[in-house]
C-alpha cells in the first residue's frame, strides 16, 4: 500500500519529514515529492503550494504519479464556528468551494453541472481518527470546511461562508483536493488545526500559530498511519 500525505506549505509537511528522518527526494511537476517506507507501508510526501490550483496538481501527482491508495491531508484552517478555539482540531466531513459561482446560471453557490456543491471524505477514515483522538485524549470536532482561493480576514465574508454552505471551518486547499479523490475513487482525510479565526485579526494570528498548529497535525496524522498499517 502506498498512502499520500499532504500539506500545504513547507511548514506543514517539515515536521511528518523530521519523524521519518530517511527519505529520498524526487522533482516532478515544479514540486518536490519524499517517498519513505514507514512500518512496511510507502509514503509519498509533499505540500502543494497554496490554493487550489496547486493543491489539484499535487494531489493529482500523487495518485496517478506516485501511485498513492489514500491521501491524509493535514493543514491549518481558519475558523467558522464559534466553538472552535485557536489550536483545536477539526476533522472535514464534507467540504465545498466557496468561491465558485455560477449563479448566474440558477446553480448554488458551490455547484458545478455533473458536480455537487459537497464532497464527502471516507467514513472509515473518519472512525479511526475517532480512536486516534481518543488515544491521544484530544477533543477532535467534526465538520465542514469550506475551500477558496482567498485567505479570509472579513468578518462579512467569513459570515457569508458560514450560513451559505454550514462550514464550520475554512481553508484553500481541501475541497479542489476532495474533488481529485472523489473522480479517482481514492479515499481521503482532511485534518486542520485552527490556527486564526478567519477575521480581521487573521493575518496577525495566523503566523503566531502556524508552525504549533501544523506540528500538532501532523503528530494526529502519523498516529493515523500507524492505524492504518496496523
Amino acid at each position: 500500500m502506498k498512502i499520500a500525505i499532504m500539506g500545504a506549505m513547507p511548514e506543514e509537511v517539515a515536521p511528518i519529514l523530521e519523524k521519518l528522518g530517511d527519505y529520498t527526494t524526487t522533482e516532478y511537476a515544479g514540486n518536490k515529492y519524499y517517498e519513505a517506507t514507514y512500518k512496511g507501508v510507502n509514503l509519498v510526501i509533499a505540500y502543494s503550494k497554496i490554493g487550489k490550483v496547486f493543491s489539484t496538481l499535487t494531489a493529482t501527482t500523487m495518485i496517478e504519479h506516485f501511485g498513492a491508495e489514500k491521501l491524509l491531508f493535514s493543514g491549518v484552517a481558519g475558523a467558522i464556528s464559534p466553538s472552535l478555539k485557536v489550536g483545536d482540531l477539526i476533522v472535514a466531513t464534507k467540504l465545498s468551494q466557496h468561491d465558485l459561482d455560477i449563479t448566474a446560471f440558477g446553480h448554488p453557490f458551490g455547484y458545478v453541472p455533473e458536480g455537487s456543491v459537497f464532497v464527502e471524505a471516507d467514513s472509515d477514515l473518519i472512525a479511526l481518527s475517532k480512536e486516534v483522538a481518543r488515544e491521544m485524549g484530544k477533543v477532535v470536532q467534526e465538520g465542514i470546511i469550506a475551500t477558496g482561493d482567498q485567505f479570509v480576514a472579513n468578518e462579512e465574508r467569513k459570515d457569508w461562508i458560514g450560513d451559505t454552505f454550514n462550514a464550520d471551518a475554512l481553508e484553500m486547499e481541501g475541497g479542489s483536493v476532495a474533488v481529485v479523490c472523489k473522480a479517482l475513487n481514492i479515499p481521503f482525510f482532511i485534518l486542520r488545526a485552527i490556527s486564526d479565526a478567519a477575521d480581521m485579526d487573521a493575518s496577525f494570528s495566523f503566523d503566531e500559530f502556524l508552525e504549533t498548529s501544523a506540528v500538532e497535525s501532523a503528530e494526529f496524522v502519523m498516529k493515523m498511519v500507524d492505524k492504518i498499517v496496523d
